[in-house]
């Protein structure tokens, strides 16, 4: 069906143009396209807003709906709350060790002044290292009041990351529910409305960028022979009944295959009937639009 389809089409453009008071017959014909992107819905939920319309323009990054997050936002606020309280579970080593410090400081007084008196024959050996056995006792007591304290609060640092983590999750769906437009163009088609339950992937609106269309057109492997990429080339669309609009266009690609090919080919006329497909990349005025025809003419190297 696709091969008569083309056969007849190239046909009929022949003869109509043949027909028309021009005088220069086309090269090759076609219909105008645009490329085109789908947005999706990227969340769950009550489609808020979609703030679009059939044929409006967009800016890129431009936000145009909303699909509903208070679950998700009152997920962050539990989040948070936990995170908090783990903050307040952290323990300080600093009072306990300064206590202990101070209790330190004391006996290493008493011990200098059990030495000066030891010198003197007023105190004992004995009371020397009782001293000494207590400053080595308490300095004990501070490593290892500094060290389960670290490990304590290791454990709930721990906590902290997985917590930190989800929450930074959640941040990212909450963004994910705004719905942004990702390029700057023209609304084709809207899919959804304010108030329907949309999931993830849901088609909401199709965009395309109308300011550069591009013709997609069908020519013979004859009339394709001088022709090559980056090519300028004449562009005709209808003006009233008898007449053309010309534009200028660029050849941005060439299909490397016949669109139908017989399999066996093995005299020149049978070459000349196949139809190659090629793009052509057009400024759009305002006046082109998508599946609107148009025709090409090559433009010779003496013209």
């Amino acid at each position: 069906m696709r091969i008569i389809f083309l056969q007849g089409l190239l046909l009929f453009c022949l003869l109509f143009s043949a027909s028309c008071g021009n005088g220069k017959i086309a090269d090759a014909y076609g219909n105008f396209e645009a490329t085109s992107v789908t947005i999706s819905a990227m969340g769950n939920g009550e489609l808020v807003f979609l703030n679009i319309e059939d044929g409006q323009k967009l800016d890129a990054e431009q936000e145009v709906g909303l699909i509903d997050t208070i679950q998700i936002h009152l997920e962050k606020v539990r989040l948070e709350a936990q995170l908090q309280a783990l903050d307040l579970k952290l323990q300080e080593a600093a009072p306990e060790v300064a206590i202990l410090v101070r209790d330190k400081s004391n006996l290493i007084r008493e011990r200098d002044r059990t030495q000066r008196l030891l010198e003197q024959k007023a105190a004992t050996q004995q009371q020397l290292d009782d001293y000494n056995g207590k400053i080595d006792l308490i300095e004990q007591r501070i490593n290892s009041t500094r060290r389960n304290i670290n490990i304590a609060n290791r454990g709930i640092l721990a906590e902290r990351k997985p917590l930190e983590a989800q929450i930074a999750l959640v941040k990212k769906q909450i963004e994910d529910h705004k719905v942004k437009n990702p390029i700057s163009g023209t609304v084709l088609t809207k899919f959804a409305e304010p108030k329907e339950l949309v999931n993830t992937g849901t088609p909401l609106y199709k965009v395309a960028n109308l300011d550069e269309i591009k013709l997609r057109a069908y020519t013979s492997a004859t009339l394709l022979q001088d022709v090559q990429l980056n090519d300028v080339v004449t562009i005709r669309v209808d003006k009233g009944e008898d007449d053309f609009r010309e534009l200028d266009g660029t050849i941005t690609w060439i299909a490397s295959e016949a669109e139908f090919t017989p399999k066996t080919i093995q005299t020149k006329e049978e070459r000349v009937n196949l139809v190659y497909a090629l793009e052509v990349k057009v400024k759009n005025n305002g006046t082109l639009k998508i599946g609107m025809p148009g025709e090409v003419i090559f433009k010779k190297e003496n013209e």
